[in-house]
């Protein structure tokens, strides 16, 4: 064991090296306590950017960095690659697949969410959704070998299945690959295919809800849906989906043939509450207390997707980057207080903005009394999301790859990978 890491101190087990693990670790980097940061990916992923990896914009490792590399420089934190399977509250330990138990003095669950399907887990097989590196490399692959069929496929239905892709979800996930896919669809490809213009293929976009980005104001919401339009997108908002398989999509009724379907319509989170014994929300979350403590376990605390804090409105806080990284930061500060004897405080989320891009020039970006769209949207929405990238190597080669995406229309990293 390195000298380093000296058991008398106290023990913070943090599980999942997510925005909000991260930024909990990092804020406990150099303390008086030693850290156990485990995950069951050697790397920590830059979840916004997924769709661009899933739409050969960027390579998974332009949009990942290996989480030892990020949290080297802190002597008391090691990591550990390994699944959580349970917790035992009582006796102060984290079960691991592989591992032992694991004793902790504090306990900071950051285990992150994974697709919801609604009850119809079965549709997973057909539809992936957008949460990891795997799924990503799916997705691409599921596209680009559908353009490459479809090159030289003569039967009519046959390619017109090939070349539809239908995106199920309207959130910003489901915005922005609806997106991204038209535009590789419909402008990319076709410059170096022979026989796909930009009109053969066809994207669909389909959400139950009234509108798409519920989160935004209307007046942006309304402009998201005619950038996408502008795309050549189609949107059907306040339609279910009442089948999907691998041949096409029950869309209210209709039956529309496609062999991509994204899936970006609902999460779930991960089983934390069944761990520590405790009723769940509808997503599957943990109601915190006002600390992000666990109700009846002031030693745990819960963060980012897992966590159902309230947002001061009646309603709990999205399950998005800046409010993970500000809870990590709370959990860890609050930990330090106690263990100096100093009151702790209640979170309180600071709103800076809300952020969405609908392909090449166009984005709306919401600050409450300021509101943006079009073109100066999209370059806020550029520089934020290369700021908080991973790494100076990251952030250079992502703005260099997007300059090249927007003056070329090319992609940098059209791979079809494990075939099989």
């Amino acid at each position: 064991m390195p000298a380093s890491f000296i058991p008398a101190r106290p023990h913070v087990v943090i599980a999942g090296a997510g925005f909000g693990g991260l930024a909990a670790a990092k804020a406990l980097g150099g303390k008086l306590v030693d850290v156990t940061l485990i995950d069951r990916q050697n790397h920590h992923l830059f979840q916004p950017l997924l769709y661009q990896v899933a739409t050969d914009s960027l390579s998974p490792a332009d949009n990942a960095a290996p989480i030892r590399s990020i949290v080297k420089d802190h002597a008391n934190i090691r990591v550990v690659l390994d699944t959580v399977e349970g917790v035992d509250a009582a006796g102060h330990q984290i079960m691991l697949r592989d591992g032992a138990p694991m004793p902790y003095d504090w306990l900071i669950l950051a285990t992150g969410a994974r697709h919801s399907y609604f009850g119809n887990d079965h549709w997973e097989g057909d539809a992936p959704g957008l949460k990891t590196i795997d799924d990503a490399t799916a997705v691409r692959r599921n596209v680009l070998i559908a353009l490459e069929k479809a090159e030289v496929e003569t039967d009519p239905e046959k390619r017109n299945a090939l070349l539809t892709f239908i995106v199920i979800g309207g959130g910003p996930t489901g915005v922005e690959m609806a997106g991204a896919i038209a535009e590789l669809a419909r402008r990319s490809v076709s410059m170096e295919f022979r026989h796909i213009t930009p009109h053969c293929s066809r994207i669909i976009l389909v959400d139950s809800g009234d509108r798409l980005l519920k989160s935004f104001p209307d007046t942006l919401s309304a402009k998201a849906r005619t950038a996408l339009e502008s795309l050549g997108v189609e949107v059907r908002t306040g339609i279910r989906i009442s089948d999907l398989h691998d041949h096409g999509v029950e869309i209210g009724g209709d039956f529309v043939g496609a062999q991509t379907i994204v899936w970006a319509a609902g999460v779930t989170a991960s089983p934390a509450a069944r761990w520590l014994g405790l009723d769940p929300d509808r997503s599957g979350r943990v109601p915190t207390c006002p600390e992000l403590r666990a109700p009846d376990h002031p030693e745990i605390f819960v963060i980012g997707d897992t966590a159902a804090c309230p947002d001061g409105k009646e309603g709990t806080l999205p399950g998005v980057a800046p409010v993970a990284k500000q809870q990590g930061r709370h959990a860890a500060q609050t930990i330090l207080a106690a263990m100096a004897g100093k009151p702790c405080k209640a979170f309180k989320y600071r709103n800076y903005g809300n952020m969405a891009t609908i392909g090449r020039k166009h984005a709306v970006a919401d600050f409450g009394r300021i509101q943006l769209s079009g073109l100066p949207a999209w370059l806020l929405w550029g520089v934020a999301h290369v700021w908080f990238l991973v790494g100076f190597r990251s952030r250079t080669i992502v703005g260099l790859n997007w300059i090249w995406n927007y003056l070329t229309y090319q992609r940098s990293a059209r791979l079809i990978t494990g075939l099989k």
